[in-house]
């Protein structure tokens, strides 16, 4: 019979592990579609949007090295210059109530009334609170085309 418990323990334990698992998948496909609502709220300049993604203690380092909190991000929001922003090769990493982000992106926009097209790479950080995934830190940095 002891042998007859420990299998019962092991598919239990199994069962558990696998419904951690398959939790942290939907949490990290969660965030990855949040990365791509992120990307169309900043396309349409849509601050009230980008307040639901971003936690109070948000802190962003732009890809010229400028560094900025939550406030200062979300107010250059309506002077932005971008109107399409694709994320590809997105990879997420669970730790937990944490979620890192890593990708590329290509950018267009009009700028002056000139368009431009950037690439670049970034990193995102998400932590699950209250109930919600929410972006703590982003870093840009900037690739050749």
């Amino acid at each position: 019979m002891q042998h007859g418990k420990r299998c019962i323990v092991v598919a239990a334990l199994f069962f558990l592990y696998q419904l951690q698992l398959f939790s942290q998948t939907s949490d990290t496909a969660r965030v990855l579609s949040l990365e791509n609502a992120w990307n169309e709220a900043q396309s349409h300049k849509d601050v009230k949007a980008l307040e639901g993604l971003l936690a109070a203690t948000f802190v962003y380092t732009d890809a010229d090295g400028a560094f900025s909190n939550r406030s200062q991000y979300l107010a250059d929001i309506p002077d932005g210059t971008s109107t399409q922003i694709i994320n590809e090769g997105m990879k997420a990493e669970s730790y937990g109530e944490t979620i890192v982000v890593t990708g590329a992106y290509r950018e267009q926009g009009t700028d002056k009334g000139k368009t431009y097209l950037l690439r670049g790479r970034f990193t995102d950080t998400w932590i699950h609170q209250n109930g919600q995934w929410l972006c703590v830190a982003s870093q840009e940095t900037l690739t050749a085309h």
